[in-house]
């Protein structure tokens, strides 16, 4: 049997109230952990050890004012009833029944916004969940949000993930699914990628999307919007909020349950109406909303907005200190629709006569000696070519002279031509960590293998082509 809710068209007043209470979810100036240090469900994930690994990180991290409520401790605990101030926001970690009565305890309080970590809801428990949206107007994140948020401005961080905190940047990501999400922040913390927001929206009975969409596009920290879906409650207004977003900041989006029985599965998973693919397709298109098709091009796509200029055109110069990579990048790039730049012939002539052994046909191999200085001059000579729309470097320091500090000159180069992209490629696994050690705080998204920068330079001659039909 399915439950549904009927509310009145919310005013203005109401919306712009709502949308407070959302805000509330990220910049709360109070929380409330409710949670237990006994009990332990035989399936689902309530357990002290969760609550305590919470409660660790909010205190570590978080930097307003924190209350604990375990339910089943007196000592080192306190009630709800005489905490000191109202709670802007609660985060319960027990199963459904206990659940319910605690955030039915909050609400009646005056919380603004509730985090329901944990799953399990029936549909008569989400009825009565979304009766307290109804009768006292708070806003809730779930239930089943697994991890529920961050937040690296203040350090509001619900994750049970003891000491996990990524650095401050301009990336949210928005995850419907507990597991994907987990990946992408582990994927942001192993590569030093900055995130300003993180949310974990589990089966949205209320906050969705479409919120969170409007609370981001507004956040002054956030420039780039990742989203992973596994179905959408509002296909119009989460196409007419995205088209407005994408205006000013790029949406990445990755779609799970694409085929007839992953949407199944994703339907039991969170809740969620999964949607025909080809509709998202339309609906993503319609949205100026950029579509990737893995966990790794989400996060790749992502670095290559926060940190590089839209591609105005297709045509891609690549430079490179090997031969073998430089081939490979160049098949990448016809297989996504763009294009091998065609050099000019100053340009190829200047670059010939710098250095004799260097053919500059594109790609454009710098051979295994170059070193800072060949590869700033080179990478001079193309970006100043009217031909070229966006450069891939590839520098591997394996079988050629290239050090990790020179790579120090790409950054340097690029920042005198901010209208046109630049990534780079310190192919392989060691080769990558030690350039990605020099470059990590600068402009250049780092790739390690050229078959994923190319893609990203994808991604950036998408938005160009969004902000066009703008």
């Amino acid at each position: 049997m399915t439950y549904v809710l009927t509310f009145h068209p919310p005013t203005a007043n109401l919306k712009a109230s709502l949308m407070d209470e959302v805000k509330c979810i990220f910049e709360p100036q109070s929380v409330v952990l409710i949670g237990s240090s006994m009990l332990r469900e035989k399936v689902g994930m309530t357990s002290p050890k969760l609550f305590s690994d919470v409660v660790y990180n909010m205190k570590k991290f978080y930097c307003g004012k924190t209350n604990i409520v375990d339910v089943d401790e007196k000592k080192g605990s306190v009630n709800l009833d005489s905490l000191p101030r109202i709670p802007d926001l609660a985060v319960i970690m027990l199963p459904p029944d206990d659940s319910i009565v605690q955030a039915e305890k909050c609400a009646r309080m005056g919380a603004k916004a509730l985090i329901m970590i944990t799953g399990g809801y029936k549909d008569h428990q989400r009825v009565r969940l979304l009766r307290l949206k109804e009768k006292h107007g708070v806003r809730i994140l779930g239930p089943n949000t697994i991890m529920g948020v961050i937040n690296t401005a203040n350090g509001l961080n619900t994750t049970f993930e003891r000491n996990t905190m990524p650095r401050k940047g301009n990336i949210a990501v928005v995850s419907q699914s507990g597991g994907v999400g987990a990946c992408l922040l582990d994927w942001a913390c192993f590569y030093g990628i900055g995130i300003s927001k993180f949310a974990f929206v589990g089966d949205k009975i209320d906050v969705d999307d479409v919120d969170l969409l409007q609370h981001l596009g507004k956040d002054r920290s956030t420039n780039v919007i990742c989203l992973y879906m596994e179905g959408v409650k509002n296909g119009r207004e989460f196409i007419n909020e995205s088209r407005k977003i994408a205006e000013k900041k790029p949406i990445l989006a990755l779609k799970g349950g694409i085929t007839q029985e992953s949407a199944h599965r994703a339907k039991s998973h969170t809740a969620s109406i999964a949607g025909s693919d080809q509709v998202f397709d339309a609906a993503f298109k319609k949205a100026g909303v950029i579509r990737v098709e893995n966990i790794e091009d989400l996060m790749n796509g992502a670095v290559a907005l926060s940190k590089q200029p839209p591609m105005r055109g297709d045509n891609v110069a690549i430079v490179s200190n090997v031969g073998g990579p430089a081939i490979l990048a160049g098949d990448t790039v016809g297989r996504n629709g763009l294009k091998l730049a065609a050099l000019s012939e100053t340009a190829r002539r200047k670059i010939e006569n710098l250095y004799p052994g260097v053919d500059a046909s594109n790609p454009i191999d710098t051979i295994a000696d170059a070193r800072a200085d060949r590869f700033g001059e080179i990478l001079e000579l193309v970006l100043c070519d009217r031909n070229v729309d966006g450069v891939l470097v590839i520098n591997m320091l394996k079988s050629t002279f290239f050090e990790p500090a020179d790579a120090r000159v790409i950054a340097k180069v690029a920042k005198k031509h901010p209208d046109k992209p630049v990534v780079d490629v310190p192919a392989g696994g060691e080769d990558f960590a030690l350039v990605h050690k020099v470059l990590v705080d600068s402009s250049i998204p780092l790739y390690n293998l050229p078959d994923k920068a190319v893609k990203a330079l994808k991604v950036l001659r998408d938005r160009y082509r969004i902000l066009e039909k703008h």
